[in-house]
């Protein structure tokens, strides 16, 4: 009997390894996807004043530039209502205690500096739960890449590559808002 109950404990770690590994795969392979599902009838529209309030770092934008800044933030947030930009914005929600969202914010701060019509824009959710509901934040960072009159074009949870956000800005045409 000892032998069957042995055997059985070997089984049952086997499963959870083979079951840990099946999840852990699963969730690495949707680190940095782009997701777009969304009709005319769901359509996310962002603005400015929505994410206002927040602690905010802008990168070819009016308030403050922290894309260079050792620190997560500025040392003063700025809580002015951010800038989006004309063609597009590229909205990160990012917390102090994100290992990954210093390399996200560079990369995407270097994008939009390069990129015509085209804001970054960083929001701390450290102390902000309700942007997270409100948006369905469940991880940082998330980035949002919204249009020029602010309507979600696509969303990433977690780091992305340079390639896939240049991608989805190059799908973005000039919208002019009144």
């Amino acid at each position: 009997m000892t032998n069957t109950m042995s055997l059985n404990a070997v089984y049952l770690v086997l499963a959870l390894i083979a079951a840990s590994t099946v999840i852990g795969l699963l969730w690495r392979r949707r680190q940095g996807a782009v997701s777009t599902r969304q009709t005319a009838q769901t359509a996310l529209v962002v603005r400015p004043a929505d994410v206002s309030g927040a602690s905010l770092a802008h990168t070819n934008g009016v308030p403050t530039s922290s894309a260079d800044s050792p620190e997560p933030f500025p040392a003063e947030p700025a809580f002015a209502e951010p800038t989006f930009g004309a063609r597009a914005t590229l909205l990160q929600f990012s917390t102090e205690f994100c290992a990954s969202c210093p390399a996200t914010r560079r990369m995407l701060g270097a994008i939009a500096e390069s990129s015509d019509g085209v804001t970054h824009v960083d929001v701390d959710l450290t102390n902000r739960a309700d942007l997270a509901n409100r948006y369905g934040i469940l991880q940082t960072p998330t980035t949002f890449i919204l249009d020029g009159a602010g309507t979600l074009v696509a969303r990433i949870g977690g780091s992305t590559r340079r390639d896939v956000i240049q991608r989805q800005l190059d799908s973005i045409a000039i919208v002019s808002v009144p």
